[in-house]
């Protein structure tokens, strides 16, 4: 009877695997990097170049000189500044009210025992499957019925309620991970309930809770399509709606308008670099050290 032999690659055939392995997986990330700094570069570049220039070769470097005044006209401009004070105000508040909102539900959801808990927590989650974007019809129609419309909170609860969802579910797998016996702990010590999820829990979730907010910040600061339909006036348009208005004002100007992107969307990526890891931790519900 004959014994079938087992194929053991040679240490160089595992070597060139290894290596086509790491090829490939190196062109993947150079590809999607590519994909995403290259509107980005294409914004920066074109702010610092003539519109002549942007027209001739949208990808190419400046060869006229940078231009400088691109960035500085808009500086100048009042209209700008009052953009970003409402861009400010939207994002603030939205990121402020869904930490603090979520954080409370998470700790109801997951710290007390109360009858149909579950239940209730399942209807929450389904609001996962809903984005802002399908159900904007009947979110105007609540709004208007609620005399929102041209007003900030008109923006800012839809904003705080469709992240709610996502929110409750990270902070909530946070919270059941604390030890049952840290809470008795806290409450032999004296700590109520409330000073326990304030003193303790809070703390303790702070990669969660900064993951939250930062995502909320990049979201109400890229906000576009719940401000062009609840906003009307124009002096209470975040920077968003404001690219749109300077858009009209120089539909020719290419060069000022790839300015105008970058100063929109530069703060947000400065933020997120600041803020990567704490949204890593948080989502994959780990613990900083250090």
């Amino acid at each position: 009877m004959m014994r079938s032999s087992t194929y053991i690659p040679s240490p160089t055939t595992l070597k060139i695997r290894r290596g086509l392995s790491v090829a490939l997986k190196y062109t993947i990330l150079i590809l999607v990097c590519t994909i995403v700094v290259s509107p980005i570069l294409t914004a920066i570049l074109g702010g610092l170049r003539t519109t002549g220039e942007f027209i001739a070769r949208p990808f190419g470097l400046p060869t006229k000189g940078i231009q400088w005044e691109n960035y500085t006209n808009i500086l100048e401009d009042n209209i700008f500044w009052r953009s970003v004070r409402n861009s400010l105000y939207i994002t603030l508040a939205s990121a402020t009210f869904t930490v603090i909102l979520s954080s409370t539900m998470a700790f109801v959801f997951s710290r007390i025992q109360f009858k149909g808990r579950e239940l209730l927590f399942n209807i929450l989650s389904l609001g996962l499957l809903f984005p802002l974007g399908i159900a904007i019809l009947p979110i105007f129609l609540q709004i208007r019925a609620l005399n929102l419309t041209d007003s900030y909170w008109g923006v800012i609860l839809p904003l705080v309620a469709f992240s709610l969802p996502g929110s409750t579910i990270i902070l909530r797998t946070f919270f059941k991970a604390i030890p049952p016996e840290l809470e008795d702990a806290s409450y032999i010590d004296g700590c109520t309930r409330i000073g326990f999820f304030v003193y303790i829990l809070l703390p303790l979730a702070r990669p969660a809770i900064t993951a939250i907010a930062t995502l909320q910040v990049i979201a109400g600061w890229n906000e576009y399509f719940l401000s062009l339909l609840v906003l009307t006036d124009s002096k209470k348009w975040p920077l968003t709606l404001g690219l749109m208005q300077f858009q009209g004002d120089h539909a020719t100007d290419w060069a000022r308008m790839m300015a105008f992107v970058t100063i929109l969307i530069i703060p947000a990526v400065i933020f997120y670099l600041f803020a990567e890891k704490y949204i890593v931790t948080g989502l994959t519900g780990g613990e900083l050290k250090g």
